[in-house]
C-alpha cells in the first residue's frame, strides 16, 4: 500500500483522503495552510512516499523544494503556474526525484484529450469547418481559463493548421480566422464542463465532457501517485495516461 501525503486539504484533498483506502493507498500526512499546518524544512516526512499537491501556485515551489530535497516524489494537480514548468522540471532533476504534473487527472478527460486529438487532425483537412470551445466551472475556481481549456486549445492548435493562436479573453472585435476562441464561465457548483464544436454551413459537431463530481479527478491523481512511486523523472500526466492504464 502506497503511503501518500497531501498538500492542501480543500475539496480535492478531502476527497482523495475519503477514497484512499478503497484505492489501496494510505494517507499518512496532511499539510493545509488554511489550518495552520504548514509544510516546513523541519517537517518529518519519513512515513510518506509520494505527495499529492492540490494547493496554490504561491506555495507550490517552496513546498516542492522541501519534498524533493527529502527524497520524496510529487504529483501536482495545482494549476495556474505552467509558465514555470521548466523551473519545476529543473528542480526535479536537481534532486533526482519524480514529478507528475496534471492540469486535469480525470480519467474521462484524458480519454477526451485523445478524442479531440483525433478529431482535430480529421478537421484539419475539412476547411469548411470552424472550431471553437467553451468551459464552465464552479464559482470557487481560482483560475480562468482552466488548465484543461488551455490543454484542449493546445491540442487543437497543434493539429489544425489554419488556427495559430488561442484567445481566452472577451473580444470587442470580429475574431480573426486564425484565432481559436475558447470562452470561460464561472458560477454555481459545476464540477466542470468542456465543449468543442466544429461548425460548417452544413452541420455542427459537438464534443462534450461533463464531470458529474470530482471523484474521477481524485482516482486519477491516486493512480498517478502509484505509478510514480516506482519511477524517477519529470512527466506530464497527459503524456503517460495511456501507459498508466495500459491502453
Amino acid at each position: 500500500m502506497i503511503r501518500i501525503g497531501l498538500i492542501g486539504y480543500g475539496r480535492m484533498g478531502k476527497l482523495i483522503h475519503e477514497i484512499s483506502e478503497d484505492n489501496d493507498v494510505k494517507i499518512t500526512q496532511i499539510f493545509d495552510p488554511n489550518e495552520h499546518n504548514i509544510l516546513s524544512s523541519n517537517s518529518n516526512l519519513s512515513d510518506v512516499e509520494v505527495f499529492i499537491d492540490f494547493s496554490t501556485p504561491e506555495k507550490l515551489f517552496a513546498n516542492a523544494e522541501i519534498i524533493l530535497k527529502k527524497n520524496k516524489k510529487l504529483v501536482i494537480g495545482t494549476t495556474g503556474w505552467y509558465e514555470n514548468l521548466g523551473k519545476m522540471e529543473n528542480l526535479c532533476h536537481k534532486y533526482d526525484s519524480g514529478i507528475i504534473v496534471g492540469g486535469n487527472f480525470s480519467v474521462g478527460m484524458n480519454a477526451f484529450y485523445e478524442i479531440i486529438n483525433y478529431a482535430s487532425k480529421l478537421f484539419n483537412k475539412l476547411n469548411d469547418y470552424d472550431v471553437y470551445g467553451w468551459e464552465q466551472h464552479h464559482s470557487g475556481k481560482a483560475d480562468s481559463p482552466s488548465g484543461t481549456a488551455k490543454e484542449i486549445s493546445s491540442i487543437i492548435l497543434n493539429n489544425i493548421e489554419r488556427k495559430t493562436i488561442a484567445q481566452f479573453d472577451k473580444l470587442d472585435r470580429k475574431i480573426k480566422p486564425e484565432e481559436l476562441h475558447f470562452a470561460s464561465i464561472r458560477g454555481g457548483r459545476i464540477s466542470g464542463i468542456h465543449n468543442v464544436q466544429f461548425d460548417s454551413p452544413f452541420d455542427t459537431l459537438t464534443l462534450n465532457h461533463s464531470a458529474k463530481n470530482r471523484q474521477g479527478f481524485a482516482i486519477g491523481a491516486i493512480e498517478a501517485a502509484k505509478w510514480l512511486s516506482q519511477r524517477k523523472g519529470f512527466y506530464m500526466y497527459k503524456d503517460i495516461f495511456k501507459g498508466i492504464y495500459n491502453l
